[in-house]
């Protein structure tokens, strides 16, 4: 599709940006925004993954494939020019890309481990956010949904620990709740909703498809509702499908 076309299928519809969007999770976001009738990009690193989901998910709408890494700055950069130069403006970031850790105790958890989790679930998110956060003050009812976790819950240790403890995953998702917070402040007095959802557990490459998880499809509606909430919707809220999550 060239620019021009895509410009005026933009007018059209809402235009979504979903990062790691090529599998899992963030692969039914996007599946189920298109659905929803969004023009939607998907953005990771793997070309061969992001041309296949591309391909897939173009069965069913307007999807582009965006080569991205939300840990090089460039890649950040060039995504948002991307975007503008193309639709002129951003309805959606899902912030879905991040990655996991193997659990166990806390006295074994090496500080480096810690580190690599943050860069990549916390400090990419705000680089992503910040520089998105113009092209979305251009749209009419702005949506940033960040995939968090239970497992960020400080008041719920239940699920927050759930069968075995992880520390550097569960600090990293409780992080990522306040940054949600955050930017939710600062947005208040704009059309923009700022949230955090939590799919629950589910069978994806993150945690080696986990026979206890739950199809990513299903993990996926928190966040699709988050998406498309009204403009009558909450924003700052840490939610799950079945309603708000204990922070």
């Amino acid at each position: 599709m060239d620019d021009l076309t895509a410009r005026d299928e933009s007018r059209e519809r809402p235009v979504a940006f979903v990062t790691g969007g090529t599998r899992g999770i963030g692969k039914e976001v996007a599946r189920g925004l298109v659905r929803r009738g969004m023009l939607v990009v998907i953005g990771a690193r793997d070309v061969v993954v992001g041309r296949r989901a591309e391909l897939e998910l173009s069965r069913e709408g307007i999807v582009h494939y965006l080569p991205f890494d939300a840990l090089d700055d460039g890649s950040i950069a060039e995504a948002a020019r991307f975007v503008e130069r193309t639709f002129g403006r951003l309805d959606v970031l899902v912030n879905n890309a991040g990655i996991g850790a193997e659990a166990r105790p806390a006295s074994s958890v090496r500080p480096m481990e810690v580190r690599r989790l943050f860069e990549l679930n916390v400090l990419a998110v705000v680089a992503v956010t910040q520089a998105f956060v113009p092209l979305l003050r251009r749209s009419r009812a702005g949506r940033i949904v960040n995939v968090s976790s239970h497992r960020g819950s400080l008041t719920a240790p239940d699920l927050a620990f759930a069968t075995q403890p992880n520390m550097a995953y569960s600090i990293s998702k409780t992080a990522l709740n306040a940054v949600t917070q955050h930017f939710a402040f600062e947005l208040a007095d704009t059309p923009i909703k700022v949230n955090a959802g939590a799919p629950k557990h589910c069978a994806t490459e993150l945690n080696g498809f986990s026979p206890r998880g739950r199809p990513a499809a299903e993990g996926a509606r928190v966040l699709i509702d988050l998406a498309t909430m009204p403009p009558e919707g909450p924003s700052g809220g840490f939610f799950d499908e079945d309603g708000y999550a204990p922070w």
